[in-house]
């Protein structure tokens, strides 16, 4: 049976849902640590590839100068733009959208399908091992609350405090051992093997690693970590938010147990994310949420209450109506992804990396913030200061002189931006909200981050304009307001 009927099935439909269900996504290389990330034997021929194609690409903005420009979104950290071919997917499915796994009808079986098809898919792209649960949920952030409610009593939690705050923060019910920012790879798997030498060794433990900073771009050394961990009787998740967009996860290869990432950097809307990994510590726990979908049999007491038999599956933590739209747009970012070939993305994104580092170190009023040093490989995620410069005031002259979207402040990862600032860490400061006037210091930073979908015109664009705002100053007045640096509203130019 096919999944649209024949008489109105949109010409960009996805690959039929009911009775067919995805083909198996083939894995590039696993992440590895130790060498920069390097073309592969057709580097060549990488090197002229093309973008692909997300929405927004051809959107204009208006410049306080007078005029418009193509918007450059440089602000790839924080939610990816959305493939051009996720949205037409979606859009092909949106006509046929059920409620999924308790409904007869044509339409809600075909939705059903299609969202287990996406956890199949998913579990594919991960390399998960036969026993492993893909649960779906809202976020990266919300992927690790759900692990942290299911800790096992008892349990202590050992983590960086490099970690984006969606990492550093869930553990409130645990144990936590905060471990200092580590200065090589080397140095973090030496901290974490002192760290658990020293827990009591009878009881539950886990480690909350990053794949990627979201400050730095920087790769961590995940496959060691994970050896250490499961050495010393512990578990271990990687947060791979900054990762998965740029780099094959492979959660076998990498001997993990959890990988936790959001739909929005992965090139996919809809507010979706993934929590993937061993299925005891979810089977054993309580729901995350209770309601319809995790329960399986709900009865009357004698006593006038209700027993319920809760799912052991991944709906056990799965309640209510899901998000059928931003399951299906993970799924089909990660076949796009993987059709596109991950050799190839990374090769080219490389390349971008190199150019915009090339560029920053032309400049010397530009610091660009590293925990492991200029070598260490990295995503396409590039944090930096600009001397004499207010970053909210550089950042919001980079959009309304240059159409550059970028971000400062933070990063929602305080404890790390003020140790590579060098700051104290009592310091006042706030995630995006800095207190400083355009010219005054202030205790944030400004991060670049790109990827699939960036344009080369983009990144020279972007260098171009630090180059020329250190060297010229910024053309316009600006002023803060609600926290925010922004262009003078009386039109004032420098």
């Amino acid at each position: 049976m096919s999944a649209y009927p024949n008489a109105t099935a949109p010409a960009t439909a996805p690959a039929p849902a009911v009775s067919v269900a995805p083909a198996p996504v083939e894995h590039g290389a696993p992440v590895e640590h130790g060498a920069p990330v390097t073309p592969s034997a057709s580097g060549g021929q990488n090197a002229s590839v093309e973008p692909l194609p997300v929405l927004g690409r051809d959107v204009t903005v208006p410049l306080v100068t007078g005029g418009e420009v193509t918007y450059a979104a440089l602000d790839y950290a924080a939610s990816a733009p959305a493939l051009q071919r996720v949205w037409d997917d979606v859009a092909a499915y949106a006509p046929y959208y059920g409620s999924v796994h308790r409904g007869a009808g044509y339409l809600s079986q075909l939705s059903t399908d299609l969202f287990e098809n996406s956890r199949r898919t998913v579990a594919d792209f991960l390399g998960c091992r036969p026993d492993d649960q893909v649960v779906f949920t809202r976020s990266t952030t919300d992927s690790l609350n759900l692990l942290a409610a299911v800790l096992p009593a008892g349990c202590q939690v050992f983590v960086f405090e490099t970690e984006h705050h969606a990492s550093l923060l869930p553990w409130r019910d645990a144990r936590v051992s905060y471990l200092n920012a580590p200065r090589t790879p080397a140095e973090a798997v030496a901290t974490l093997e002192r760290a658990l030498a020293g827990r009591d060794p009878q009881g539950p433990a886990l480690v909350c690693v990053t794949g990627a900073s979201n400050v730095t771009g920087e790769l961590w050394p995940v496959r060691e970590l994970a050896a250490v961990a499961h050495a010393h009787g512990a578990r271990i998740v990687l947060d791979a938010a900054q990762l998965a967009p740029h780099h094959p996860v492979d959660i076998a290869a990498l001997d993990v147990d959890w990988v936790a990432f959001s739909g929005h950097k992965l090139y996919a809307p809809f507010g979706s994310g993934v929590l993937a990994g061993r299925a005891d510590w979810l089977q054993d726990a309580e729901p995350y949420l209770a309601g319809g979908g995790a329960s399986r049999a709900v009865t009357r007491r004698s006593d006038g209450g209700v027993e319920v038999a809760w799912h052991t599956t991944a709906a056990r933590h799965e309640a209510g109506s899901p998000n059928v739209i931003g399951v299906y747009a993970i799924a089909a970012a990660c076949r796009a992804l993987t059709e596109a070939g991950f050799d190839t993305l990374v090769a080219r994104e490389q390349r971008l990396v190199a150019r915009v580092r090339a560029g920053l170190a032309e400049v010397p009023q530009v610091r660009v913030l590293s925990l492991f040093g200029d070598d260490a490989p990295r995503v396409g995620v590039l944090s930096f200061v600009v001397e004499g410069w207010n970053s909210s005031h550089f950042a919001a002259a980079l959009s309304a002189e240059y159409g550059i979207g970028v971000r400062d402040g933070l990063f929602c990862a305080h404890p790390l931006v003020r140790n590579l600032l060098g700051t104290d860490p009592q310091d006042p400061g706030e995630c995006g909200a800095p207190e400083a006037e355009p010219g005054e210091r202030s205790l944030n930073a400004i991060r670049v981050s790109f990827g699939a979908g960036t344009p080369d015109e983009h990144v020279d664009r972007f260098v171009r304009a630090v180059r020329e705002l250190v060297s010229e100053g910024a053309r316009w007045n600006y002023r803060t307001e609600d926290g925010r640096c922004v262009p003078d509203r009386d039109g004032t130019a420098v």
